[in-house]
Parts: C-alpha cells; structure tokens; sequence
C-alpha cells in the first residue's frame, strides 16, 4: 500500500508565490516628471542667465562710476574771434597748476574727430563746425576743489566750462539700482512659476497612485513618510532639471567670454565690452549660478512637500 499524501503540508506550502508589486509609489519616468524636468531647466537657464546679466551690469557700472568719479572734463567753446588753441593751453596751464590735479589731457581736433565718429560717421571736417575743445583732468583719492577751479576758468578763459559729470554719475547710479531692483523681480516671478509648476506635477503623480496613498494612509503609515518619498523624488527631479538650466547658462557666459577675448579690439566687440564688460562672471558668478540649482532643487522638494502634506489631511 502506497501512503497516502500529505494534504495538511500541501496547504501550507502553496505551488506559488504571489508575484511581488515592485512599482514605486511615485513613477520615475513619468510624462508629468520629464515634464517638470524641462520646466526647471528652463527656468533655471533663465535665472542663471538674469543672474549673471545682473552682476555684469553692476560691475561694469562700478567700474564706471569709479572711473569717471576721478575724472573731470573741460570744454572750450569755439566763438568768432577767439584763438581756440591759445585758450585750450591757458585752460590746461591753470589746470595742471591746481592742487590735488594728478593728469591733464588736452584732445587734439583728430581726437575729437575719432570721438564723434560713431555718431557721424568717418571722414569728417570739424574746421566749419563749432566742436568745443575737451580738457581731460584726473585726480586720486581726494578731490580737489572743483568749485574753485570753475570759477578759475570762467575769470580767466573765455568759453571754457567745467563738468564733473555729477548729474551722469547719478543716473548711472540710478539705472544700475533699477537693474538689480528688475533682476530680483524676475527671479522672485520664476521661483513662483516654478513653485506652481512642481504643485500640478505633485498633484498629478499624487492622483495617479491614489489609490496606494489611501491604503498607506489608512493602515496607519505617517504622512512624513508618504512626503518623504514625494520629497526625495522631486529633489532629485529639481537637481536633475536644474544642472541641466544652470550648467547651460554657465557653458553660454564661458562661451562669450572666449568669444569675447578672441575679437577683441573690432568696433563691435568693444562697443559691448564697454557697456557689459568682458562677459567674464567670474569665480564669484559661477558660485551664484550653482547656489541657484541647489536653491531650486530645495524650492521643488519643499513645494512638493507641502503639497503632499495639505492633500493628505483631506483625505479620512
């Protein structure tokens, strides 16, 4: 007789193991999650880009205000009858015998030519026209006392004037202000749009595993759990997103900087080296940039928190 077999045992060892659910709670290559990604890089890539315009237009600015805070100019004006050169020698004279005057530079008529000639073009004749004499005077740290050369030059030259470039001072102060003031304005706008934009995408992968995070929800999982797994999912989206922004915006200003040095010396090339500089950020710009990709990653993690946490307290 062949023993009978063992059901009991049968039962208690099944033939089959269920097959395992290894989905993740939050997709990782999900439409809405490369979505999210461009999104950041975009705007990463814009406020790199804001961000380095703004520290090259406020060094330069430095850089000016500095320069031409040192520095005053003289015109002697051309009038019928007047020996212009002797003038220009008798300005310069008083000038140079001034305390506190380190520099001073008379500008021939071909100078004077070669400065007009951006705004009237080559081969011009200044005899017929009535183009002042410019005087430039530079000085150190102290400034001399400007108001008593004034009066020196009025009594004593006919048609000369003094200007130190008090008034352009003043606007070029005001303009780099209003530049940095628009630069935040436009990162404050793209770190919301990108707070709102990592809410949907957040909402979205919330509504497609709802189904999970009630179940987790209410077997007594916490939510700093279920956010937890939000959070380090869409940190690691926001530094994905925002190396890609921040390290194309930092290739771009390497870029230009090259570019910058190889034509340097065309009209072109120094006409926007003198309004932005070198298009060189420096070692101080590349450390703000790469602070702006972590501090955008930050911003997506903690949104995306949030935002797990407020829909988890609707739900039982």
């Amino acid at each position: 007789m062949t023993d009978a077999p063992d059901l009991t045992a049968s039962m208690r060892m099944p033939s089959r193991l269920p097959p395992r659910n290894d989905t993740p709670m939050v997709p990782k290559n999900s439409i809405s999650g490369r979505a999210l990604v461009a999104v950041v890089a975009i705007m990463t890539f814009l406020a790199s880009l804001t961000t380095g315009a703004v520290m090259l237009v406020r060094a330069t600015a430095s850089e000016w205000q500095s320069d031409v805070a040192r520095e005053v100019t003289i015109q002697v004006r051309p009038a019928p009858g007047r020996d212009l050169d002797a003038a220009t020698a008798k300005a310069v004279q008083i000038a140079g015998a001034f305390p506190g005057i380190t520099g001073v530079r008379a500008y021939t008529k071909e100078e004077s030519a070669r400065l007009l000639e951006p705004w009237l073009g080559t081969g011009l004749t200044l005899d017929e026209l009535p183009v002042p004499r410019l005087i430039v005077i530079k000085f150190g740290e102290n400034a001399p006392d400007l108001g008593l050369l004034r009066k020196i030059l009025s009594e004593q030259v006919p048609g000369a004037s003094l200007d130190d470039h008090r008034g352009w001072i003043d606007r070029m102060r005001t303009m780099a202000a209003t530049v940095v003031a628009a630069g935040v304005g436009i990162l404050l706008l793209m770190f919301a749009a990108t707070m709102l934009s990592v809410t949907f995408a957040t909402r979205g992968a919330m509504a497609a595993n709802r189904t999970v995070i009630e179940v987790l929800h209410f077997v007594g999982a916490k939510d700093s759990f279920i956010s937890g797994h939000f959070q380090r999912h869409f940190l690691m989206l926001g530094l994905k997103g925002g190396a890609i922004g921040g390290g194309s915006a930092m290739a771009l200003f390497a870029i230009a900087g090259l570019f910058s040095d190889w034509f340097a010396g065309s009209a072109g090339v120094d006409q926007v080296s003198a309004l932005f500089g070198s298009f060189s950020i420096g070692p101080a710009g590349y450390i703000a940039v790469a602070s702006q990709i972590v501090l955008i990653a930050a911003v997506t993690a903690w949104t995306s928190r949030q935002t797990v946490n407020r829909t988890l307290q609707t739900i039982g």
